[in-house]
């Protein structure tokens, strides 16, 4: 183990690796701030689920155009620099909606000014996500390419570190800080982060365009040069003049081709990136028009849009109805990753063998069994079996998230097998952000049923019917399976 350290080290820098770590523990940690966010919405500014689900879609959306933070940073350098000049404005992104909102409770009482900051925040992180990806795509290039594993396994292993940390000490937070310290509090990780950046070095691509400011010096250094190299004679007045008056114009003339040269560089330079945005757009459009692409991620679309999601709802059940104290829904959400984990664990041993359709079948399935244990929940029958609800909360997340794994990790394991070489990272944040623009419609869809159902804070009856609607959703997208390839498995396409 320490040996392997040593060799990371060696390979990529501490720095490089610190910054990494960090920022993946950073995005497992965000579980911290975010429960508080939930109990600001409910508590203090007394949003309904629905408005409070359509709060957080909002605020979420971001993470559903990655590849635009992908395109910019790769064709757009900053001061010759790709990645930490976009790390860092994505960072302070991150940072700042935290510290306005921890200082201004104003702003924090506001449901749409807390909602543009938490959506700029999401900005930052989402693009800090893409940044890092980029990075490591980068340092595992030819000689380093049998890192790749290394390099991911440590990414992962610092999300889950910062999720199940995030969890508990979010629970304990917020039974005894208040809002605003925890905002605060989360405000420092971004600096850390921020200040991170800066022991990072980057190459810097090749730039020619010469500062206006230093060819005009240049060429003055050059004009004096010349002025006192010409001896002195015994001249007429004028002839001097006339001669100065032409070394004058012969200045200002190259001054002003100087000039020219640099705007037709700068013309140059910012068609060359219009030319380059372009073709990666067109690259995008091109490779995702073919059926062998654009089907599966239809399906995975498709499989977030048809599910309404009414996981807000089930958090004021769980809070007013269930009266969980925030400390016990942050040991769930710890149970979460660990079956989060679970599920990876049994995918790799017994399931990525079997063929994605049966896979993602099995998985929705029994994603709708698990919701139609909510009823259970709901109904309060396991109260009448002896089963508390506490455990009863903790078994349905630590099954559900299992289970989301079984279709998460085949949409990686396609993804990763349908990008075509050349634009695979970009591909990969479109990717991504089908999956994330779904969930996000999804969260929608969840806020409009519980609208329509009139479910509120205080009034949960017609939620049984929520959970029966949301079950049977999860077999929708069974009936579009034939969008996958019919012979793709967990291993290949």
């Amino acid at each position: 183990m320490i040996k392997w350290v040593k060799q990371l080290n060696a390979t990529f820098g501490v720095s490089f690796l610190w910054l990494i770590c960090l920022i993946y523990f950073t995005q497992g940690f965000r579980s911290f701030v975010w429960t508080a966010v939930s109990y600001q919405l409910k508590d203090n500014l007394k949003l309904s689920p629905s408005a409070s689900q359509f709060v957080f879609s909002v605020a979420f959306f971001p993470w559903s155009v990655k590849p635009l933070y992908g395109i910019l940073s790769d064709c757009i350098p900053i001061r010759g620099r790709k990645r930490i000049p976009y790390l860092v404005i994505a960072t302070v992104l991150s940072l700042v909606p935290w510290f306005i909102l921890g200082l201004n409770s104003t702003l924090r009482s506001s449901t749409w000014h807390l909602m543009v900051l938490l959506t700029v925040q999401n900005v930052g992180s989402a693009m800090a996500d893409v940044v890092v990806d980029a990075m490591i795509a980068e340092a595992v290039r030819y000689d380093r390419a049998s890192f790749a594993g290394d390099l991911q396994s440590i990414s992962w292993s610092a999300m889950a570190v910062g999720g199940i940390c995030g969890s508990l000490l979010g629970g304990y937070a917020l039974s005894n800080l208040q809002t605003d310290t925890i905002f605060l509090l989360f405000s420092l990780l971004p600096c850390i982060q921020l200040l991170s950046c800066y022991f990072v070095e980057e190459n810097s691509v090749d730039s020619k365009v010469l500062p206006e400011e230093s060819v005009v010096r240049d060429l003055h250094t050059n004009g004096s040069t010349l002025d006192s190299d010409i001896p002195f004679t015994k001249t007429s007045h004028s002839s001097i003049t006339k001669r100065k008056k032409g070394k004058k114009n012969a200045k200002s003339r190259a001054v002003n081709t100087s000039k020219t040269k640099i705007l037709q560089k700068g013309d140059s330079l910012a068609l060359k990136l219009f030319h380059t945005l372009k073709e990666a757009i067109y690259d995008l459009c091109r490779a995702f028009q073919q059926p062998m692409i654009f089907r599966p991620m239809a399906w995975f679309f498709l499989a977030y849009v048809t599910v309404p999601n009414l996981s807000t709802v089930i958090f004021y059940y769980e809070t007013e109805v269930l009266k969980l104290e925030a400390s016990f829904l942050g040991t769930v959400q710890v149970a979460g990753w660990l079956g989060l984990m679970l599920g990876i664990f049994i995918y790799n041993r017994h399931i990525k063998y079997m063929t994605l359709r049966r896979i993602l079948m099995c998985a929705h399935i029994g994603l709708a069994f698990f919701s139609l244990l909510k009823i259970v929940l709901v109904s309060r029958k396991n109260i009448a079996y002896g089963v508390p609800d506490k455990i009863m909360v903790l078994l349905i997340s630590a099954l559900t998230d299992g289970i989301n794994q079984f279709k998460f990790i085949p949409f990686l394991t396609l993804s990763g097998q349908l990008c075509p070489p050349g634009i695979e990272g970009t591909l990969f944040a479109l990717f991504m952000s089908i999956n994330n623009l779904g969930s996000t419609v999804g969260s929608f869809m969840g806020a409009g049923l519980a609208s329509i159902l009139n479910i509120d804070s205080g009034s949960f009856d017609n939620l049984p019917l929520g959970i029966i609607i949301h079950a049977l959703c999860n077999f929708i997208p069974i009936a579009f399976l034939f969008l996958i390839p019919k012979e793709a498995t967990g291993l290949s396409s």
